[in-house]
């Protein structure tokens, strides 16, 4: 069986892996040949493991296998499988996205611009496009876990998304979840704010409006409950 672990590029996937690392035990793989997550931050943090089998074995098996995606839900996700979907204001996302992507040369303003206006199909896709495949249709079995919920609570907030979706399985009750601080001692400029509403100071007025714009971006706001002038 899978449990998809997805989200969008900068929305807390990784520290999400961490917590189900630290408090159940659970490794996660991804639908991806290489995690460059895991070899920037190291296996054992994140909780990583190679995937075993194709897809599509995975499923069929009895085991369950936990697999992080950034991909919008497609053909690879069969209706049946499991979903953790992790969600965050997309205007933060596309922030921490474009500055983690000008970390070396390229500036920032440029990355920027390139992520909101983004019309292509290919990798991640538009955020709004993203976050609706895997929220639409609304089902029992696709979990919703926000960005803010686990950034306040994250002990909390994996045990409400890991009761929906195995309640069979029970977190450890010693388990140490290392703090947003801890984390910037690994790696600082990977683990950057750790907050809700880094658009404010990172987000120019004319890329903001083309965010909202974008009809698919505005439909999901509104499904989250986030409002054009916060």
């Amino acid at each position: 069986m899978i449990v998809w672990v997805a989200s969008f590029p900068r929305s807390g996937n990784t520290f999400l892996r961490i917590v189900l690392n630290r408090l159940y035990g659970v490794r996660t793989s991804t639908v991806y040949d290489v995690d460059g997550v895991a070899a920037r931050l190291g296996a054992d943090l994140i909780g990583f493991e190679e995937r075993p089998a194709a897809v599509e074995a995975m499923r069929e098996a009895q085991e369950v296998y936990f697999v992080k995606t950034h991909r919008p839900r497609g053909d690879q996700v069969s209706e049946i499988d499991k979903a953790i979907c992790l969600v965050r204001d997309g205007r933060d996302a596309l922030v921490s996205w474009a500055r983690q992507a000008s970390e070396k040369d390229r500036r920032y303003e440029d990355e920027l611009r390139a992520l909101v206006t983004r019309p292509e199909e290919r990798g991640a896709g538009q955020w709004g496009r993203n976050v609706l495949s895997w929220l639409q249709p609304q089902v029992p079995h696709r979990v919703v876990l926000r960005y803010e919920e686990l950034a306040r609570e994250p002990g909390g907030a994996v045990e409400r998304v890991m009761t929906a979706v195995l309640p069979g399985l029970r977190p450890a009750g010693n388990a140490a979840i290392p703090s947003f601080a801890e984390l910037q001692q690994v790696d600082a400029r990977f683990f950057r704010r750790g907050c809700t509403g880094t658009h404010r100071d990172e987000l120019p007025g004319e890329l903001h409006r083309i965010f909202w714009s974008q009809p698919e971006n505005a439909a999901a706001m509104k499904l989250l409950g986030w409002q054009q002038l916060a």
